[in-house]
């Protein structure tokens, strides 16, 4: 079997090891891996034209907040064809980066680098939405239906391939609260999602007063792109968060340990209700700001009070948005409450910008044919396995058929569910589980911190010499 596309296949009705839906940077990272595979026969769906990671927030000079070796494979496999360093020596521009010394790169490279693996790796089918999943009894194999769509987002044809095994990679989508979304449904005042951020940038900085709702890094991102280009003294600028204070993201060394394989494991083995209640509780690991984006917004404030005066921005925490709506056709006036201090006040505003973060996409649509073979946990979500297979009824698994999930597990596995840190890994553990063999070996430890009472062993034995190699003792020369 190979991933050649189904009209070159030997038997184009012979059913897929492996279809993939969605190819953001998770399953693009699964057909990375999977591509040296020879024995497995993988195809990817996308509905997107092109492989794309939120444009609208590709701000110069916003880095991704992982190290570069968090790419697609090289946390997996560090010899892969389709590493970020590969990318760069094809590009000529290794010898650049190694001078450059960034350990976190730029999120429009990272963007570029992924553009370029989706380009060039095979097996990837872009402009073909997934329609539904099904599970067919009778042939012991999933069914799934998509459509082929042309440029302008119609469907030209549809279709319908079998498989063993399906991996869901459909991502997140832009939230918003729902005060809010109103505001962003009517027409006229711009009231936007930072995932559109820079579509909408020329009309944003022309607008006497923009507010900035989110304490996350892409409203730290977005206030400071706003600051560092609008004029000093005629800011206009508000920013507001829920959380008690525009806090740094945890990013110590035992902190980041939290996105290891060993964290990910205990934290799956927790019961349903400490899962839910640690998550809740650990936005900070994930939901902060990055410490170099904090100075920067304070460096700009502060270069703006060199002449006397303070600049004409706002920043406070602690707020949450009760209600909202809009005066005439010109401006916004929002409702707030203090959470500390118990206040409601009214502010007006010209434009917002919600950085209000992202949900994971409801997968109900794509498998409603499989709902009455899933399992759910008390709050009607799919219970998902260590291996990430979602937990089907027995008469499904029996057969050796699973159903995959990729950045939808956050429930089940943590916080490092959407990490980029993790994303090989989890491809690896996937790939492993999928094939029956081991063609990623995975590490055994990957923490130094121990996750609870573990009654199992958790330090590996300690390096010793080979017995049968003999040390030659230093001679001084003189």
């Amino acid at each position: 079997m190979s991933t050649t596309p189904a009209h070159d296949r030997p038997d184009p009705e012979a059913p897929r090891d492996l279809v993939g839906v969605g190819i953001g940077p998770a399953n693009l990272s699964l057909a990375a891996l999977a591509h040296p595979l020879a024995e497995l026969d993988a195809v990817f769906y996308e509905q997107r034209p092109a492989f794309d990671w939120h444009p609208g927030l590709l701000i110069d000079g916003a880095t991704v907040q992982v190290p570069f070796l968090a790419d697609l494979v090289t946390l997996a496999d560090p010899v892969s064809p389709w590493s970020f360093l590969n990318y760069l020596r094809t590009r000529d521009r290794l010898f650049p980066f190694y001078f450059a010394e960034r350990f976190h790169i730029q999120r429009a490279e990272y963007d570029a680098y992924c553009r370029w693996v989706a380009e060039n790796l095979p097996g990837l089918r872009f402009g073909h939405q997934v329609d539904s999943v099904r599970w067919n009894p009778e042939r012991d194999l999933f069914e799934v239906d998509f459509s082929r769509l042309d440029a302008d987002g119609e469907v030209e044809t549809i279709g319908r391939t079998h498989a063993r095994n399906i991996v869901l990679g459909v991502g997140t989508e832009p939230y918003v609260p729902e005060p809010l979304k109103p505001l962003v449904e009517a027409p006229g005042v711009p009231v936007v999602h930072a995932a559109d951020y820079l579509g909408e940038r020329e009309r944003l900085l022309t607008a006497g007063h923009v507010t900035v709702i989110g304490a996350g890094q892409s409203g730290a991102e977005v206030f400071l792109d706003l600051l560092r280009h609008r004029p000093a003294g005629r800011e206009g600028l508000h920013w507001l968060g829920r959380t008690e204070a525009f806090a740094p993201m945890e990013y110590s060394k035992l902190g980041l340990e939290h996105f290891t394989p060993d964290y990910t494991r205990y934290f799956h083995a927790l019961a349903e209700t400490t899962r839910d209640r640690l998550v809740a509780a650990q936005w900070q690991l994930h939901k902060g700001i990055g410490a170099d984006t904090i100075t920067a917004i304070h460096d700009e404030l502060y270069r703006r009070t060199l002449d006397g005066g303070w600049p004409d921005a706002v920043l406070t925490p602690g707020v949450h948005v009760r209600t909202a709506g809009r005066l005439a056709t010109t401006r916004v006036e929002l409702h707030l409450e203090h959470s500390e201090q118990g206040t409601r006040s009214r502010l007006t505003t010209d434009a917002v910008v919600l950085a209000t973060g992202y949900r994971e996409r409801p997968l109900d649509r794509v498998l409603a044919g499989l709902d009455p073979y899933m399992r759910r946990d008390s709050r009607e979500r799919p219970r998902v396995d260590e291996r990430f297979r979602m937990i089907l009824d027995p008469s499904v698994t029996a057969s050796g058929c699973h159903v995959y999930v990729q950045n939808a597990e956050l429930h089940t596995h943590g916080v490092g569910a959407p990490d980029l840190g993790l994303a090989a890994w989890r491809s690896a553990t996937i790939l492993n589980a999928l094939t029956g063999k081991e063609p990623y070996p995975l590490p055994g430890r990957t923490a130094f911190t121990t996750f609870g009472l573990d009654p199992r062993p958790q330090v590996p034995p300690a390096r010793r010499p080979d017995s049968a190699v003999t040390l030659t003792p230093l001679v001084d020369v003189r």
